[in-house]
């Protein structure tokens, strides 16, 4: 415990001398963070496989490129995004007091990164924090050990040691980091964990930056031009994505299906051509396994298992579950209700329930009742139900006729509201890590257009004062607003 004591102790130190502030440094550090997953994606590619049984491909697809990607536009990006510039104002008096803002690092970060994704989902904080200007301890999850020792070697072979450590270990040394007064947390795992965090955060009035997850709904819309097939591949393909245990993961799937028998058939179909195009000739067993990630532990396996035993719906597809080795065949569960056992939480696995209702509105009223997600996704070409889901629903994101591939977009702020996290990832990552600075320089020679604020104060200036607010003239007042049929309504 000495050990972190004493990194937290050099990184204050650190951050004081400010080597850290020049953009050049922050460029450079980027960059060599660009180079480390360039020049060590065989070590991570092998690591992720060793903890996670990760696909190859999905290991560049979802986290080696995208962090060389990520890191090379953060350095292209700093010196525009961290320039001061002017802020422009409305009053004539306060133009020549040179009103302006610059972002400021908060001082040294903590990092705490979970299983799942173990380098995306450290690379984005990292970044934020090195753009910023931060010094960072990141501690990598322990239940993805090869996975955190490799990115210990290797930053401690690329960046500048003395500005960016890994702390490795498990409870004790994450509990032991928590007890240190830090600049900045940024936290991405589950619930429970975060209030944990939160209260130790809130010891130290410490700023926080929680990335949870939550039930993700998918709502398809069987009524809309929509494509059936196509759009059952691409929910498929978001719940197969590291076996569905992401935070963005489809969770459940809602249809409205005006009381038409015809509908389910229809989609279970569409997710069975889905299935057949991925694994092709898998029948009742798991086959292309080099295309299925691991279940992350046999704790969490065992969980999923109990799930698909004890739900009162009936598997359509797949189902199969391979203790040896930990995984799970993508299923489709139908007949569900919303008090079945896999609505109770996050499912964090290859599982789908699908929930039948009669309209939109029962499908608003169910998503509302499970929580505030990340994402919300919608299947639809009806521009009615888009913007029925825009108004009625609340998420982090919302997505449309996709899943999963919003987390490409790098320049779209991700994180959740409420139970689904607070702050935000991707290009917005280097605001969580800095704050705005704002700054005046008002002018000596302005003094006669300051002097009425001056004690002792006049009847006189005391009336003048007055006028400045209650003379002011007033516009009219806005126009009344309302929604009707889904659409936003404007009168007066």
């Amino acid at each position: 415990m000495t050990s972190i004591e004493e990194t937290h102790r050099a990184l204050h130190e650190t951050f004081s001398s400010r080597i850290t502030l020049p953009i050049a440094w922050r460029q450079h550090q980027l960059l060599q963070l660009a180079r480390m997953f360039q020049e060590g994606h065989k070590l991570l590619a092998s690591a992720l496989n060793a903890d996670l049984g990760r696909p190859t491909l999905e290991s560049y697809f979802t986290e080696i490129n995208t962090a060389v990607d990520r890191s090379l536009k953060a350095a292209r990006d700093l010196p525009r995004w961290a320039a001061e510039h002017d802020v422009e104002v409305d009053e004539d008096l306060f133009r020549p007091w040179n009103p302006r803002i610059r972002r400021e690092p908060k001082g040294v970060g903590l990092i705490i990164s979970p299983w799942n994704f173990p380098f995306f989902l450290a690379t984005m904080p990292i970044i934020g924090a090195l753009a910023a200007g931060c010094c960072w301890v990141l501690k990598p999850s322990e239940l993805a050990p090869n996975c955190a020792s490799a990115l210990g070697d290797l930053v401690g072979r690329y960046l500048d040691q003395r500005a960016c450590r890994v702390v490795q270990g498990g409870v004790e040394q994450t509990t032991a980091l928590l007890d240190l007064r830090w600049d900045h947390i940024f936290y991405t795992g589950n619930a429970t964990i975060a209030r944990s965090i939160s209260h130790k955060a809130a010891q130290h009035l410490t700023p926080t930056t929680l990335e949870l997850g939550g039930k993700c709904p998918v709502l398809l819309d069987p009524k809309s031009t929509c494509n059936m097939d196509l759009a059952a591949k691409r929910i498929l393909f978001g719940k197969c994505q590291n076996s569905g245990q992401i935070c963005v993961s489809p969770d459940y799937l809602v249809i409205p299906t005006y009381d038409d028998p015809g509908v389910l058939p229809r989609v279970v179909e569409s997710f069975k051509r889905a299935y057949d195009s991925f694994y092709p000739s898998s029948g009742g067993a798991l086959a292309h396994p080099e295309s299925l990630s691991r279940i992350g532990s046999l704790r969490h396996f065992t969980r999923l298992a109990s799930l698909l035993t004890h739900t009162k719906g009936r598997v359509v597809l797949g189902g199969h579950a391979d203790l040896l080795s930990l995984r799970i065949q993508p299923t489709v569960v139908v007949g569900v209700g919303e008090d079945d056992v896999l609505m109770g939480e996050e499912i964090f696995g290859p599982v789908l329930p699908v929930l039948e209702v009669g309209s939109w509105e029962e499908a608003v009223r169910v998503v509302r009742r499970v929580g505030t997600p990340l994402v919300t996704y919608v299947f639809s070409e009806d521009e009615g139900v888009k913007a029925i889901l825009r108004e009625r629903t609340r998420s982090g994101s919302l997505v449309f006729n996709c899943t999963f591939l919003q987390m490409a977009v790098y320049e779209l702020p991700y994180g959740g509201v409420g139970e689904s996290g607070s702050g935000r990832s991707n290009k917005a990552c280097m605001e969580e890590f800095s704050y705005v600075r704002s700054q005046i320089d008002v002018p000596m020679a302005m003094e006669s257009h300051l002097e009425i604020f001056y004690p002792p104060y006049s009847e006189e200036a005391t009336r003048a004062v007055a006028r400045m607010g209650i003379e002011v003239a007033l516009p009219e007042s806005s126009p009344e607003h309302g929604i009707v049929d889904g659409k936003v309504c404007v009168k007066g």
